[in-house]
């Protein structure tokens, strides 16, 4: 399997999903919403099939449908990523932000990361599955995120003590 880009593993949940019986509702849960997350008891690397077991448990709850989403990093996205990391850059020196935002666009528009998710009882279940340049990207984005919050809290305290 291609571990960079998940597009033929998102191929294979569907395929398992619907041998299953069940429907695929196109749709990703969101952080707010109060989640139990699926851990493998073997490690990842060690079973990269756990996702099948996370099927066959939203199968054996009842589960009549399956969320399933997924993210693929688009260019427009990295091209913005890429103007708020240069943004960053301090006198004479190229800030390791932008360093890594150009080494993220050989992912440009491959899959990094899928999310599948049923409810029983009330409660959502999640199975995630990334791949290590997604997180990369997610680390970078937030820190990116992070930084300009820290700019403007203090562009606001400026304008304070005028």
């Amino acid at each position: 399997m291609e571990t960079d880009n998940l597009v033929s593993l998102k191929d294979d949940m569907v395929a398992f999903i619907e041998g299953h019986g069940m429907r695929r509702l196109p749709g990703y849960v969101t952080e707010e919403i109060p989640a139990i997350l699926w851990e493998s008891p073997e490690n990842p690397e060690e079973n990269p099939d756990s996702w099948k077991d996370f099927v066959e448990m939203a199968k054996y709850a009842g589960a009549l449908f399956v969320t399933m989403s997924e993210v693929k990093l688009e260019q427009e996205e990295l091209d913005a990523l890429m103007e708020e990391a240069s943004e960053l850059n301090f006198p004479d020196e190229e800030p390791a932000e932008l360093v890594e935002a150009q080494y993220l666009q050989k992912y440009a528009g491959k899959v990094g990361y899928l999310q599948l998710g049923f409810v029983h009882q009330g409660i959502v279940f999640l199975h995630e599955t990334t791949t290590e340049w997604y997180e990369r990207y997610q680390e970078l984005l937030e820190g990116i995120e992070s930084f300009g919050d820290i700019m403007l809290d203090d562009a606001d305290g400026e304008d304070e003590e005028l």
